[in-house]
């Protein structure tokens, strides 16, 4: 298993192959080249880790004992394959899975609001959301697959979800970006994470998460349907580097 720095490579890949079909016999290669899921790597106390799959599955690597992240929480895209004759060491009788390679994603907190100084701080430069399997809200988390501009000098750009902005409403985000005045070049992709189980809980219900953004083409509003994740679950978060350069 190796972990792999290849976030760009695989969005673009994913851009690819939602374009292209087949049209020949070699669909085995792009088992081990697309991203299999898209997880939270929980590691643990005795120093072992799972995947949290989705709100209510989890998955156990069968090749690797320790997270390749450390004690941080982090969401990442994955490739495995099942391995259900594996031999386990987990006495959680997890799915075990052998996993080809892992990749984090940028992963960080809401940040609170500023008010008038927003702009200045967070940035308003445009950003696009990228509607598909990797733009989810799951587990407690926002995950989004952004799209913007991005010049030849490697310049960092700074994604940031703003919280507090409706006094009346703690489910009501800004996503802001600061191109940090990189604002020409190519078109390209990139993902990053936001951790939300802060959130108050009504209920044992989902949450609507609103938010809103400036893109290309003016100020545009969303939802999405969040469940939090039960008090008892660690929340620890960290902000590995990315292959498009996000912070």
């Amino acid at each position: 298993m190796k972990r792999l720095k290849l976030t760009a490579f695989v969005l673009a890949l994913l851009t690819l192959t939602g374009t292209l079909q087949s049209c020949d016999d070699d669909d085995d290669d792009w088992e081990y080249i697309l991203p299999t899921a898209l997880v939270t790597v929980c590691p643990q106390p005795d120093g072992t880790f799972y995947m949290q799959l989705d709100n209510t599955r989890r998955l156990y690597a069968s090749n690797i004992k320790t997270s390749p992240f450390k004690d941080k929480e982090v969401r990442a895209l994955v490739n495995y394959t099942e391995d259900p004759y594996a031999p386990s060491t987990n006495t959680n009788s997890l799915p075990t899975v052998h996993i080809n390679w892992i990749d984090s994603i940028r992963t960080k907190k809401p940040v609170p609001t500023l008010g008038e100084e927003n702009d200045e701080e967070y940035g308003n430069d445009p950003i696009e959301i990228v509607r598909d399997w990797v733009t989810v809200a799951e587990d407690g988390y926002l995950t989004l697959r952004i799209r913007t501009l991005w010049g030849p000098g490697n310049t960092p750009h700074y994604i940031n979800l703003v919280s507090g902005v409706n006094p009346d409403n703690p489910y009501e985000f800004e996503l802001r970006h600061d191109a940090r005045g990189d604002l020409g070049g190519y078109t390209g992709d990139a993902l990053i994470a936001f951790n939300l189980n802060e959130l108050p809980r009504p209920s044992d219900e989902d949450v609507k998460i609103k938010l809103r953004w400036r893109s290309f083409s003016g100020e545009k509003t969303t939802e999405f349907s969040l469940y939090l994740r039960p008090k008892t679950i660690s929340n620890d978060i960290t902000m590995p580097e990315r292959s498009k350069q996000v912070k």
